[in-house]
């Protein structure tokens, strides 16, 4: 975690004004609850509502990825960007997807962990993502022995709006929902 508390905090259900209420009534009505980056995010109410609209495409399957290799990919972004709540939330999330505790562990590790080609490839991809905003020939290529079309615009699109939600999450210093433990690898930044 960047911050130890706050620069907003998570607003309560009695502080909610009827357009704050309102843009949170799709997450209300979702099977998580009301986490802290909803409750931050209810201070712009207009921008949740549209935050909730790309989220809700990039996690349901109209995302051609499958979940597993979603997971994989927002679980990369997450760490790399040293977004402690992200890493959190969707461990859960990826243990939920069919990955494994020991798969979570090397998605920190990276590429060369271990990996079957596809796996690896989404890995190095989501790196490229991360350091020059650009996927490299030989990585798309290799993307493309494993993934459509579809599902190489599907990863990009998952990288860039987890990059996003972990700036938010970094700058805003949105804290662990109660009862997460940050993971020890990223708690000393």
């Amino acid at each position: 975690m960047r911050l130890s508390q706050p620069r907003f905090a998570p607003l309560s259900d009695t502080e909610l004004t009827p357009e704050q209420e309102a843009a949170l009534a799709p997450v209300r009505a979702g099977t998580m609850g009301v986490l802290n980056i909803f409750r931050t995010l209810a201070r712009a109410p207009k921008a949740l509502t549209r935050f909730n609209e790309w989220g809700s495409y990039v996690l349901s399957r109209r995302n051609d990825l499958p979940a597993r290799e979603r997971e994989i990919v927002i679980l990369r972004v997450g760490y790399l960007c040293r977004s402690g709540y992200e890493f959190v939330q969707h461990t859960r999330i990826g243990l939920d997807c069919g990955l494994t505790e020991d798969e979570i562990q090397r998605i920190k590790q990276g590429a060369g962990a271990g990996w079957s080609a596809a796996d690896a490839a989404l890995i190095r991809a989501t790196d490229e993502l991360h350091a020059d905003q650009f996927i490299t020939d030989p990585t798309w290529t290799e993307l493309g022995r494993h993934f459509s079309d579809k599902q190489r615009m599907d990863l990009v699109f998952t990288a860039a709006q987890y990059t996003q939600v972990s700036m938010i999450l970094n700058t805003f210093g949105v804290q662990l929902d109660e009862g997460q433990t940050l993971d020890p690898d990223l708690k000393a930044y």
